[in-house]
């Protein structure tokens, strides 16, 4: 008889260890979010941690909204008295900034576990022009908590959790600038006009934006050339001009010498118009042209 018993004690307790083990979901720690120093200028960071689940087991990631109690508008929030008290934020699951990052069964990351760890991505963005300090000290921190729960419903404990502190530094005096497209449409041989606009917000002081020759090959920023998509090394290419005025009388340049585009900031975002045109009489081949600016912002 005890021979009997001892291996039935034995296969006993390696059922009992298999049976735990095959009921487990790991969260590991993620890294805490520094935003570094904000002055206007979008902010893109991210951090990152992993996932471990058994094999086949279904797992869902949500993120808490935090301090602002919404998970579509979180919130950074001064740790001493300041103006703004305030300052929004965003989470998103996609390397694009895109999909927001929620707690929700709408909005949170699901996964199927492998036995191994898993890594996640959280990507974080202040947006460009969120504020502006100009009544408020430079060197204040802004602080939020969020906590990340993982649900694992085969599991035997259920919500697994962590918590991802975000922080950020403010200066009072910096700027910001933003710049949408400009598409002239389509090009007949008669002289086309579009515009497109630059937004720049800085608190205080003077700034100045300038935009470049761009990549057409011209010799400067009173040459620029847009280029047949896909024509090859010896593209034909598409002349036209950037100026600062509505008669197109002033080119925009890259410096204060060649039509630089100069303002003072007043804590507000101020909107600067571009004003394009490409001349008459240009044959070219049929196609899409196209070219590449870089606008600077200098205060």
């Amino acid at each position: 008889m005890k021979r009997l018993t001892i291996p039935l004690l034995f296969l006993l307790i390696c059922g009992l260890r298999l049976g735990a083990q095959a009921q487990s979901c790991q969260l590991n720690n993620p890294t805490n979010v520094q935003f570094g120093t904000y002055s206007s200028a979008a902010i893109k960071t991210s951090t990152s941690f992993s996932v471990n689940c058994t094999s086949g087991f279904a797992y869902s990631i949500g993120i808490s909204a935090g301090a602002s109690g919404s998970t579509a508008n979180r919130t950074l929030v001064c740790s001493q008295g300041c103006t703004p008290s305030t300052l929004g934020y965003e989470l998103f699951s996609n390397a694009s900034y895109s999909i927001n990052w929620g707690g929700s069964t709408s909005d949170v990351v699901s996964g199927i576990g492998s036995g191994s760890n898993q890594p996640f991505t959280i990507y974080a963005e202040i947006p460009a022009f969120e504020a502006y300090f100009a009544n408020s000290s430079s060197g204040t921190n802004y602080i939020d908590n969020v906590t990340i729960t993982l649900i694992c419903n085969q599991c035997s404990t259920k919500n697994y959790t962590q918590n991802l502190n975000l922080n950020l530094q403010y200066t009072n005096v910096g700027c910001g600038i933003s710049a949408s497209d400009l598409s002239f449409g389509n090009y007949t041989g008669t002289v086309l006009n579009a515009t497109t606009t630059i937004q720049v917000g800085c608190s205080k002081g003077t700034y100045s934006v300038g935009l470049s020759k761009g990549m057409g090959g011209g010799t400067s920023a009173t040459d620029r050339r847009m280029t047949l998509t896909g024509g090859g090394a010896n593209a034909p290419q598409l002349k036209y001009g950037l100026f600062s005025d509505s008669g197109h009388k002033t080119n925009w340049g890259n410096t204060t010498s060649d039509g630089a585009v100069s303002g003072t900031g007043n804590a507000t975002t101020q909107t600067l118009t571009v004003f394009g045109q490409v001349p008459a009489g240009q044959t070219v081949t049929q196609g899409t042209y196209t070219d590449t600016i870089t606008a600077t912002l200098t205060y």
